[in-house]
């Protein structure tokens, strides 16, 4: 009877995380990602304890904290759960009172730990990103017309929802085969001519499409997310079609910095990020793995494989030379610090976040890899981190690429990136 308690115990958790996985909610798969690795974590810790803890409690009390660090209403419907786990571990004799909790202090001290290299998500807009330049109330959506990127990748066809939510606005579907480009320099020349406001829904590709145009003819910028991942729509406040509608409605704006990467004649722009080096390898084997695994195990099993297979880079930065295995520039500061940036506090601080992890050192991809693994790569001798408005890239080579905003581009040889600060107006979320 014991035998068959224990495994109903141990089959529990990862039956409820296997449930909020499929849910479909992202927080609710966060919160079965980290509380899934708290467990292993607490249970390989109570393998090597000596004092002989409750190996169930500590899973369970892992589970839970781990979860409810991601979503506190789900934290606090499995927390009965747990309790009745550790009483009955007591009641039944299995384990004494004080291994219970001891197992519950491990697993819920685990699960705390995991914070340090796993930062929590920020699920709020950017400080900055307030209302305080006009834009048209446009309610129904009258005077909006939206570029809807089919082929963005979100979880459901943004076309249906936005003509329920905005029925008065022009929606035109850009499906595979057509040119973005042309549909959206068509759009801003309807807006021009008619008045009104730019829309776009789809990922951050589609909408740095849409925002270069709207900055280079003054048109404010209704951001409807409707793709993957979404990253500068979550900044801006915009986390649902429904919350940008009612922007739209209520005529908030705000003004945001852009950036800008110019080099061989030509200019290409950013909203949240720009790197070169092995960096947009690793955002391409990231976001492979991130819509199943969540943004840091993806990262972890990224980083692992592009480090395996790459060389660092050399090149000059503002002349000085460099072995950079990548560097990365963020549109305004990131937090957290490290290799996965998330949220902005700021959108418009008129700075450009830059991070460097440095090839010259001995063992430095080994050095790299227990940094990250161990939390402390942000005091690591291979990682760097600064700020600044300007920096000037050379010696990149014909073979080298560049990432913006999660596209990748061939880079000519001499690089300068730099801001255009507030160059964008956008809409934002009501005042509350």
């Amino acid at each position: 009877m014991g035998d068959l308690r224990t495994t109903a115990y141990g089959l529990l958790w990862p039956a409820g995380a296997a449930a909020m996985g499929m849910s479909g909610n992202r927080r609710a798969r966060r919160a079965a990602l980290r509380g899934a690795g708290s467990m292993v974590l607490a249970s390989a810790a109570c393998a090597v304890t000596g004092a002989s803890p409750s190996g169930s409690a500590a899973s369970a009390a892992a589970f839970t904290a781990g979860v409810a660090l991601e979503s506190s209403r789900l934290g606090a419907t499995l927390a009965p759960v747990v309790a009745a786990v550790t009483v009955a571990r007591a009641r039944h004799g299995v384990h004494g009172v004080g291994q219970v909790l001891a197992g519950v202090a491990i697993g819920a001290g685990v699960a705390a730990a995991t914070c340090r290299w796993w930062p929590l998500y920020r699920d709020a807009p950017a400080d900055t990103a307030r209302p305080g330049v006009a834009v048209p109330a446009l309610p129904a959506g009258r005077g909006l017309i939206v570029v809807v990127n089919g082929d963005a990748g979100g979880e459901a066809p943004a076309e249906v929802e936005l003509r329920s939510l905005l029925p008065e606005a022009e929606l035109r579907l850009c499906a595979a085969g057509d040119g973005l480009d042309a549909v959206l320099d068509r759009a801003v020349k309807d807006v021009l001519d008619g008045g009104g406001a730019l829309g776009v829904a789809g990922g951050d590709g589609t909408v740095n499409a849409a925002a270069v145009r709207a900055a280079e003819n003054g048109l404010p910028l209704a951001v409807f997310p409707a793709g993957t991942l979404n990253h500068f729509a979550a900044d801006l406040g915009l986390p649902t079609l429904a919350s940008a509608a009612e922007a739209v409605e209520a005529g908030c704006g705000g003004a945001v910095d852009l950036g800008r990467v110019s080099g061989a004649g030509s200019r290409t722009y950013f909203l949240n990020t720009f790197s070169i080096g092995v960096y947009p390898e690793l955002v391409r084997a990231r976001e492979a793995r991130e819509t199943r695994l969540g943004k840091w195990p993806a990262l972890c099993l990224g980083l692992l494989r592009v480090l395996a297979d790459g060389t660092p880079s050399e090149v000059t930065v503002d002349g000085r030379r460099r072995l950079l295995w990548l560097l990365f520039a963020g549109n305004s500061r990131y937090d957290p610090p490290g290799f996965a940036p998330t949220y902005r506090r700021s959108l418009d601080d008129g700075l450009l976040d830059l991070r460097f992890v440095d090839g010259s050192h001995p063992f430095a991809r080994t050095r790299l890899v227990t940094a990250f693994l161990t939390g402390t790569l942000t005091r690591s001798r291979v990682y760097q981190a600064t700020t600044a408005t300007r920096i000037r890239i050379g010696g990149v080579g014909d073979e080298e690429d560049y990432s913006r905003d999660g596209e990748v581009s061939p880079a000519p040889d001499t690089l300068v990136v730099d801001k255009l600060v507030r160059a964008l107006t956008v809409y934002l979320p009501v005042p509350r």
